[in-house]
């Protein structure tokens, strides 16, 4: 770099230092799905092939173990090692990754062993968010921009949430056995590596939104009051379809639509179309709680009693 004028050397070397850069793995390893790198912003990706084979990425990363571009075709490539590693991932977009990833995966057949693993008693969130207790929450009714922004930054800390709470329910109920001594069968997992799925689009939809109207997620305070229903109920999966999937997301459908209409009556026709979106898939994630509660009640000779409205069963069905 000799014959480069010594002020731009210094800046270019500025400009290094105070990127984030991070050797992302050797060309050879370099497999095509790990060359899906994302950065904060969404569009810039910068990518330099130095001359050692290896490739450097400033400001972006990649979903994959450590960052590293390789497949993990070990014993740990388990649906249950990736659903604690997600749990543990505080980066909402990096946790909305790796769900699309794995959950491609295992629909594909590239993981196709459940495996053990003890998930985390909370899952990790990025440390620049405010942490209310949930009344302190301000939702607003949607009449003005601030209103819409805000209600649709609640919804994105709810989907958030249940990315979670459908990775934990995989996690910590794998080794669960029904009284006969079966395990799961192999359909819950899809169901809920399905959920996960769902709730990861939706929190996508969500934080795009937030974006166009001019704000981001993390702008505003938000709450953790879900995840005590996955404290309250880690030691009974009957007591986590129930709650969580029969009560809180029934709960949901029950609200959407008096939420969806106070976006109508404003004209904000895109936010109504991603939450037509979230109303749509939320009554199957209703209908998958439900299913997997009556199978092991059933299996099992249990007496219940219906915990959902006769409405809920109808969509359902």
């Amino acid at each position: 770099m000799d014959h480069f004028e010594k002020d731009l050397v210094d800046a270019l070397k500025d400009i290094v230092k105070a990127g984030n850069w991070q050797c992302v793995g050797d060309k050879s390893k370099l497999k095509s799905p790990c060359t899906k790198f994302y950065s904060d912003d969404g569009e810039h990706i910068v990518l330099v092939h130095t001359e050692d084979d290896n490739f450097w990425a400033m400001d972006s990363s990649c979903p994959h173990e450590d960052s590293l571009p390789i497949e993990i075709n070990s014993s740990e490539n388990t649906v249950c090692m990736w659903a604690t590693k997600i749990l543990n991932t505080p980066d909402p977009q990096e946790k909305v990754s790796l769900t699309k990833m794995v959950q491609e995966n295992w629909n594909s057949g590239k993981i196709t062993e459940t495996g053990e693993a003890i998930p985390p008693a909370h899952p990790k969130r990025k440390d620049n968010l405010t942490v209310v207790e949930p009344g302190k929450i301000k939702r607003g009714k949607g009449g003005t921009l601030a209103s819409r922004i805000a209600l649709l930054h609640s919804l994105a800390n709810i989907e958030q949430w249940a990315i979670d709470l459908s990775w934990d329910v995989i996690a910590r109920f794998s080794t669960f056995r029904l009284s006969t001594g079966e395990p799961l069968p192999r359909q819950f997992f899809d169901d809920f590596v399905k959920v996960a799925g769902d709730e990861a689009k939706h929190y996508q939809l969500l934080e795009q939104r937030i974006t166009e109207l001019g704000s981001f997620f993390g702008a505003l305070p938000v709450h953790n009051g879900l995840w005590q229903s996955a404290t309250d109920t880690s030691h009974d999966l009957l007591a986590r379809l129930a709650i969580v999937h029969m009560v809180h997301e029934a709960r949901g459908l029950d609200v959407h639509p008096q939420t969806l209409s106070r976006f109508a009556s404003q004209g904000d026709t895109s936010s109504v179309k991603v939450l037509e979106v979230i109303y749509a898939d939320e009554i199957t994630h209703v209908a998958a709680g439900l299913r997997w509660f009556t199978y092991i009640c059933s299996q099992e000779g249990r007496w219940y009693v219906p915990l959902v409205k006769p409405s809920i069963l109808q969509k359902t069905s």
